[in-house]
């Protein structure tokens, strides 16, 4: 996946999750931690989603440390 840090394939550290995403719009591919929050599943996202609170939700990969020292997640797909 082109821009996207590779999960290291020795450890379970970095995974696809359920979360909601919070964010003013759907443009972005990458998020910060405190953006999201991690759901049990993909039913739990969807029904804790909050359009209107800019809470969306999303299926997403990490978390990955960048080079600025910031963990983020990045974008899979969005749920809906």
């Amino acid at each position: 996946m082109r821009g996207i840090v590779p999960p290291d394939p020795e450890t379970d550290v970095s995974a696809a999750h359920h979360a909601l995403v919070y964010m003013p719009g759907r443009t972005r591919k990458r998020f910060p931690a405190g953006c999201v929050r991690l759901m049990d599943s993909a039913e739990a996202a969807v029904a804790a989603a909050d359009p209107q609170g800019k809470w969306f939700p999303a299926r997403v990969l990490g978390p990955s440390k960048s080079s600025e020292g910031q963990y983020l997640f990045y974008l899979l797909d969005w749920l809906e």
